[in-house]
């Protein structure tokens, strides 16, 4: 039996729907400007096309890392945590005999730890403080479960 965490950034649109509120923007905005340009106002072309490359460059570093994730799996073979930030992926894999959870403390952003020979990760980063905290109790009671089972 597999139980799974995933923890994900709270963000209002996906990717493809960025891009077309993105487009409407641009249809909107180059219409005034269009309009300014054919009275012989030919500067407001200018800012529109400055004000709309800045707008996208903005969404695309938001686009980035609207999808990122962490993955938490807990199965027999061991406890796989997956990070994904901005289309970069990294695994590991932990013995849950030996992993050790440390709840956030009551400090803002504290994340939650696992340790497990040697080997230490923060995971959390995408979610609150509450979500952090009943995560961890979740993770070590299903840890507490593992060494129980075997």
């Amino acid at each position: 039996m597999t139980r799974e965490w995933t923890l994900r950034r709270n963000c209002s649109l996906s990717p493809r729907q960025l891009a077309h509120a993105y487009a409407i923007l641009c249809i909107g905005s180059l219409a005034v400007a269009v309009g300014f340009l054919f009275h012989g106002i030919w500067f407001v072309l200018g800012f529109s096309l400055l004000e709309l490359a800045l707008v996208g460059l903005a969404l695309i570093v938001y686009a980035r890392h609207a999808t990122d994730h962490e993955r938490i799996a807990l199965s027999e073979s061991g406890l796989l945590v997956t990070c994904v930030q901005a289309e970069k992926r990294e695994s590991i894999r932990l013995d849950p005999l030996w992993t050790r959870v440390v709840v956030p403390d009551e400090r803002p952003r504290t994340l939650i730890q696992l340790e497990s020979r040697g080997v230490k990760i923060e995971i959390g980063r995408f979610v609150d403080e509450s979500r952090r905290r009943q995560v961890a109790r979740e993770l070590r009671q299903a840890l507490r479960g593992v060494s129980v089972m075997r």
